[in-house]
């Protein structure tokens, strides 16, 4: 009938919900296994059933919370271009309600520094996304002699991720707010068409 299908492929997507949500607050050296499983409501022994190994599993919650994102900031923008664009992308995702969230909805500020201790394919897998997501930012920029519409994105997705690790690093202080909107602006400018004579 195809019910185990069904009911195996729902199983499947309870860990991964379960892994996104824990891997969004405590990064992915924060969440075991074991504290995945039992997030989704399941047993550890079920685990391997769904994925190889704990970097699978990484590696697809990476794809499916940064799909997730890219929707969500992206939807509703496709007819805007450069400098009005940005600011309705930095008002989505530069936001103090974004840097306060117990789990935020960019997953980027809490594993970064776990993919940088992971080995070559979670590089990768992370190296792909960021990728899909510039050339998303970068179909909606202008160019020119100093800065071609990928760079000007490479930097927009860069100005983003760090100015809310930072932002959520220091929050409490005025610091962090001054951050926010330090980077809305850049963010802007860089998206920004030239003047003559500039």
């Amino acid at each position: 009938m195809g019910h185990p299908t069904e009911q195996k492929q729902a199983t499947h997507e309870r860990i991964l919900e379960a892994a996104s949500h824990l891997f969004r607050r405590q990064g992915f050296s924060g969440a075991s296994v074991e504290t995945v499983m039992k997030a989704a409501g399941l047993t550890v022994g079920g685990f391997y059933a769904h994925f190889s190994s704990k970097q699978a599993l990484l590696i697809e919650s990476l794809s499916r919370m940064l799909t997730a994102r890219r929707a969500e900031w992206f939807q509703g923008l496709d007819d805007l271009r450069g400098a009005e664009w940005m600011s309705h992308f930095v008002r989505r995702y530069i936001t103090r309600a974004h840097r306060d969230a117990e789990s935020p909805a960019c997953p980027l500020p809490a594993v970064l520094s776990d993919v940088v201790r992971g080995d070559a394919e979670l590089k990768e897998a992370l190296a792909r996304e960021v990728g899909v997501t510039v050339e998303a930012i970068a179909a909606h920029l202008p160019g020119d002699e100093r800065a071609d519409a990928r760079e000007r994105a490479l930097a927009t997705y860069a100005l983003c991720i760090g100015s809310l690790s930072l932002a959520r690093a220091s929050a409490g202080t005025p610091l962090s707010d001054e951050l926010l909107s330090a980077a809305r602006r850049a963010a802007v400018l860089l998206a920004d068409t030239p003047k003559t004579g500039s």
